[in-house]
C-alpha cells in the first residue's frame, strides 16, 4: 500500500460516520439554507417593490449568478472534502459564476457613460450590501464547516474557502431579493466583496477544524 492509500484509509477509519458523507452534505446544505432564511426574514425581508422587479432582465440575472455559484461551490466544497482529489480539477467549476458577472459588467459598462460608472458601482446601499451578506452567510459558513470535519479534505484551508464562498453564494441569493440595486457592476464590486470575506473566514476557520 503507497502513502496515499494509507492516507486514505486512516482518513476513511478516524472520520467515519453513521451518515454517508452524500447525505451529510446535503443535509448540511438544506440546514445552511434555512439558517439563511431565518436570518433574513427576521432583519429585512423582501424588497417592497419585488413584483415589479422580477419582471426585469437585471433582477432576475443576480439570481442565475447567485444561483451558479451556489451549485458550482457545493459541487466543489463536496469533492474538496474527500481525501486525495486534485484541486485543479475541483476548482475547474467555479468558473461559471465569475465569467457571468464579468460578461454582464462589461455590456454594462459599453452602454453607461463613463462618467456615471463610479456612481452606479457605488450605489446608495454598498455598506447595507456588505454587513447583510456577511450576516446572513455567517451562520451557514459555521454549518458547512462542522460539515468539512466530517470528511478528510487533503487542503483544508481551500475547502474552509470554498465553503466560505457557498456561504456568500447562499446569503447573497437571499440578499439579492431585497437590494434595490440590480446594476451588474454594483454586483461585481460589493457582492464579490462580501462573498470574499467568508471566503476568508472559511479559510481560516477550516485551518483549525478540519484538519487531520
Amino acid at each position: 500500500m503507497d502513502t496515499s492509500e494509507l492516507i486514505k484509509t486512516l482518513a476513511a477509519d478516524t472520520r467515519r460516520t453513521s451518515i454517508p458523507l452524500p447525505a451529510m452534505w446535503w443535509g448540511a446544505f438544506a440546514m445552511a439554507v434555512s439558517i439563511a432564511a431565518v436570518v433574513f426574514f427576521a432583519t429585512i425581508g423582501l424588497r417592497p417593490d419585488i413584483t415589479a422587479a422580477a419582471g426585469t432582465v437585471r433582477f432576475l440575472f443576480k439570481f442565475l449568478v447567485t444561483f451558479t455559484l451556489v451549485a458550482s461551490a457545493f459541487a466543489c466544497v463536496r469533492t474538496l472534502s474527500r481525501p486525495g482529489v486534485p484541486s485543479h480539477s475541483a476548482i475547474a467549476c467555479l468558473t461559471g459564476a465569475p465569467v457571468l458577472i464579468v460578461l454582464a459588467v462589461i455590456a454594462e459598462l459599453l452602454v453607461l457613460p463613463s462618467n456615471s460608472w463610479s456612481a452606479t458601482m457605488i450605489g446608495t446601499n454598498s455598506t447595507v450590501c456588505l454587513t447583510h451578506i456577511l450576516l446572513i452567510g455567517v451562520g451557514p459558513l459555521a454549518v458547512l464547516l462542522l460539515a468539512l470535519r466530517h470528511g478528510a479534505p487533503s487542503r483544508p484551508v481551500l475547502a474552509g474557502a470554498v465553503a466560505g464562498l457557498l456561504a456568500g453564494g447562499i446569503a447573497a441569493t437571499f440578499y439579492a431579493a431585497q437590494c434595490n440595486n440590480d446594476s451588474p457592476l454594483f454586483v461585481a464590486v460589493w457582492y464579490t466583496l462580501a462573498i470574499a470575506g467568508l471566503a476568508a473566514l472559511g479559510a481560516v476557520g477550516a485551518r483549525r477544524l478540519a484538519r487531520w
